[in-house]
């Protein structure tokens, strides 16, 4: 008698089911609860944000520290006498460690305060478009499907030669010490913020990339800006393709035509795609794009007419916090029978300094007919005064003066870039903003000197 075996199946029957649980899957949840869903939250790590473990938390605080380095050697010229700077690396990497994992234990707050019973660990993947299995469990979701997977780091194969020198933001932060040199791939936000809080903190810096533009920019002229800026403080080499070498005494050298440099360290810092692999979306039967990546609706985050929704960096659509928190909850909602929500403004910093902020319409889509005021910083009182006057804010508006967007390289710009986007989100038009309470003397009258130029106003 031959006796056969078959592996039971755990099944399950939810409203809604959510892959990941990170800033977007947080926020679903959230939002799917408070209107009475019962769910189910599938995670294959150990939770919480990209932005607090590895992203904007933690690169903030090499800014924050590299930012006193800076400004304690600048001390001289405003005739503050301070000796000699020097970084203690195992102090300074102790903080940023320390904080970064204050700011991750409050997210982990969140999802451990989810019951047990409504997590599931492990890798996702779909069996139609109401199902997924994850290992032995099969869950049904009668509502809706939420992907919020996130996004992941790429090394580009041309860096195998030196795979063990490379770096992305996942790993950087556990640097025991400094390089002496290092190299950094890929001139966007990510970037150019590591690649000055390094340089400002004694190390030796080349940005590459194989475009002319930096920090996210479309504007040719704040884009100008920026490099003239910023590149005081380290190398750029755009609008190149580098390969990679292994040097004889064990370093990195990256060439390019023209030129060549050899580092301790490369920082691969060229794109963070959805982390969708394995997800077996080809069961569902919603439309992807060239990339892969499933075409949602912006409005609700629902992909096609199905009952799948994606949020937050899986769905490549600006990659920020703030989005991938309001996308999560209007996914949450909108399964549930919630209300849509119109986009807001787009808004992306690179907390470089001069910060480069762009707000709204991008240069690239900007009407035939468009208006646009500029301002320098250097003829801002309060740039002057700081000893930080480098930088443009040119801003856009339609034939009719409604405001259209902004692309801003300025001192503290990410405050500017606020006021732009709550105007553009409030239809205000360039008469009406420029006639505001801007108080002298501060750097946010950039905003009302660039709406007076395209106003044709000298006043």
């Amino acid at each position: 008698m031959i006796l056969r075996w078959r592996r039971v199946l755990n099944e399950r029957t939810c409203d809604v089911a959510i892959i990941g649980a990170g800033t977007a899957g947080l926020k679903a949840y959230k939002a799917a609860v408070a209107r009475g869903a019962d769910v189910v939250i599938v995670e294959r790590g150990p939770g919480g944000s990209t932005c607090t473990r590895v992203g904007c938390m933690p690169s903030k605080l090499l800014i924050a520290a590299a930012r006193v380095a800076y400004q304690a050697r600048k001390a001289g010229e405003f005739g503050i006498v301070t000796g000699e700077v020097s970084v203690d690396a195992a102090k300074l990497w102790s903080r940023v460690r320390q904080q970064r994992d204050r700011f991750v234990d409050s997210i982990l707050d969140d999802y451990h305060a989810i019951p047990t019973d409504r997590v599931v660990h492990g890798s996702a993947r779909f069996t139609g478009p109401r199902t997924i299995a994850v290992g032995d469990d099969r869950i049904t979701a009668r509502r809706g499907i939420i992907i919020a997977t996130g996004g992941h780091p790429i090394i580009a194969e041309t860096l195998d030669p030196v795979r063990d020198l490379v770096h992305t933001h996942e790993t950087i932060f556990e640097l025991a010490d400094l390089p002496e040199t290092m190299a950094v791939l890929g001139a966007g936000a990510l970037g150019l913020e590591l690649a000055q809080a390094f340089a400002r903190l004694g190390v030796a810096v080349t940005v590459i990339d194989e475009g002319e533009m930096i920090g996210g920019l479309k504007d040719p002229k704040t884009n100008a800006a920026a490099i003239a800026a910023i590149g005081e403080e380290f190398a750029f080499q755009l609008g190149v393709d580098a390969s990679a070498a292994l040097t004889d005494d064990g370093r990195a050298r990256l060439s390019w035509s023209g030129g060549a440099v050899e580092v301790d360290l490369v920082l691969a810092a060229t794109g963070r795609p959805p982390s969708l692999d394995g997800l077996d979306l080809d069961t569902t039967g919603i439309a992807l794009d060239d990339h892969g990546t499933p075409v949602f609706e912006k409005n609700t985050r629902r992909c096609g007419d199905s009952d799948i929704f994606i949020a937050g960096d899986a769905n490549a659509w600006r990659p920020v916090l703030h989005e991938a928190a309001r996308g999560g909850r209007i996914a949450g909602d909108v399964a549930m029978g919630g209300p849509s929500a119109k986009p807001l403004p787009a808004f992306a910093i690179a907390f470089t300094e001069p910060n480069l902020t762009e707000v709204g319409m991008s240069f690239d889509d900007l009407p035939e007919d468009v208006r646009i005021g500029e301002a320098s910083v250097a003829d801002n009182g309060r740039a002057t005064a700081d000893g930080e006057d480098q930088g443009l804010v040119r801003l856009y508006a339609d034939a009719d003066g409604k405001l259209l967007g902004a692309s801003i390289v300025a001192p503290e710009g990410e405050h500017l870039g606020h006021l732009v986007a709550l105007a553009i989100e409030r239809g205000m038009d360039a008469a009406a903003f420029a006639d505001q309470a801007w108080y002298h003397p501060t750097l946010e009258e950039l905003l009302q000197s660039a709406a007076r130029d395209l106003l044709g106003d000298d006043g």
